[in-house]
């Protein structure tokens, strides 16, 4: 089996690729300083697809870390980078954290890649780089406008690494994918979003809330320029996400071509804050008690993907619907409750 570098390979996106790339017949080697994930989903992981999974506990912004784990599993032919800091709120009051982490991260995890031969390398972007879009729904080549968070500014930094390293190694291939807003969890409701203390995406939040963990969920502004005043996100089941990671690097690996490419993956339509928290108590036939609040500094009113790019030359697409997804994410809840 072909061995893929995952960073950040313990957490919520990150353990989602990892089934995929076995499924896919690769072998994932994860790296993971388990700082905003748990030991247990590695064991979580093994249960789904059945085999042991390699792991190394490592801190991605050391660059003699990274290399050495390089070094040790020797047959690596590809780099899901993913390890980074990604609460938008919280990177607006921790700022240097997020700095000092995301961009030391990827500095150490590409040059690391680099010094070993590696070329296929795929990044966890966002959506975040695009700022506040004037025209909706996004492209590939929507222009960026400035980052509205320390965590947007961090992806269009990195990004920029990338696009700086192409031209000092043109050889190299590699993929930004610019992810829109994953949800739900693995059908089989052993992995999901894990999150450390409170969660700060609204998914995870709400269904803390339907499990009686949590009094309320606030909704942060209801007077934004929307059909029903909240914001509007492209929402994207977790796993039709982890998938694209597997299209990304078959794509690097089937074209001769070498070129830094991007592709937005979403589902390329909008769904409003309030219109989640109407659909999850519809298809899980429950109420949750929901407030309003005032709007929350480095939130973007609205952005939905257009992902055209992605269906044509990646051969992708996203398969599950919005509703699979709360329905996913409340089963994986429920589980969490059991334990």
């Amino acid at each position: 089996m072909k061995k893929i570098l995952l960073t950040g390979g313990a957490g919520y996106i990150g353990s989602h690729i990892a089934v995929a790339l076995v499924d896919a017949g690769f072998e994932p080697i994860i790296v993971d300083n388990f700082s905003n994930s748990d030991r247990s989903v590695i064991t979580a992981i093994e249960s789904i697809v059945n085999r042991k999974i390699t792991f190394h506990e490592a801190d991605c912004c050391k660059f003699d870390s990274i290399l050495k784990i390089i070094k040790e599993e020797k047959t690596i032919v590809g780099t899901i980078h993913l390890a980074a800091y990604k609460a938008v709120g919280e990177s607006v009051e921790q700022p240097l954290k997020y700095y000092e982490n995301n961009i030391g991260a990827m500095t150490s995890v590409i040059r690391a890649a680099s010094e070993s031969g590696l070329s296929n390398f795929v990044f966890s972007s966002s959506c975040t780089v695009y700022g506040t879009p004037e025209i909706q729904p996004v492209t590939e080549e929507s222009p960026w406008q400035a980052a509205y968070s320390p965590y947007g500014y961090t992806k269009q930094v990195c990004e920029r690494i990338m696009h700086d390293f192409q031209i000092s190694k043109p050889n190299t291939k590699q993929v930004s994918l610019r992810y829109f807003n994953p949800i739900g969890a693995h059908p089989s409701g052993k992995i999901g979003e894990l999150p450390l203390g409170k969660p700060n995406n609204l998914v995870p939040y709400l269904t803390q809330v339907a499990a009686g963990i949590r009094e309320k969920l606030t909704i942060y502004g209801d007077d934004y320029n929307t059909a029903d005043g909240t914001c509007v996100r492209d929402y994207i089941h977790v796993v039709d996400l982890a998938a694209a990671h597997v299209s990304a690097l078959r794509f690097m690996m089937e074209n001769n071509t070498s070129q830094l490419s991007v592709f937005n993956i979403g589902t390329g339509y909008g769904v409003s804050v309030k219109e989640i928290i109407d659909l999850f108590q519809e298809v899980n036939n429950m109420k949750v008690n929901v407030a309003y609040g005032a709007r929350r500094k480095g939130d973007v009113e609205a952005i939905y993907a257009n992902s055209e790019k992605a269906n044509r030359e990646l051969g992708w697409k996203a398969e599950y619907s919005t509703k699979d997804a709360l329905k996913h994410a409340w089963n994986w809840q429920q589980n969490l409750q059991e334990k």
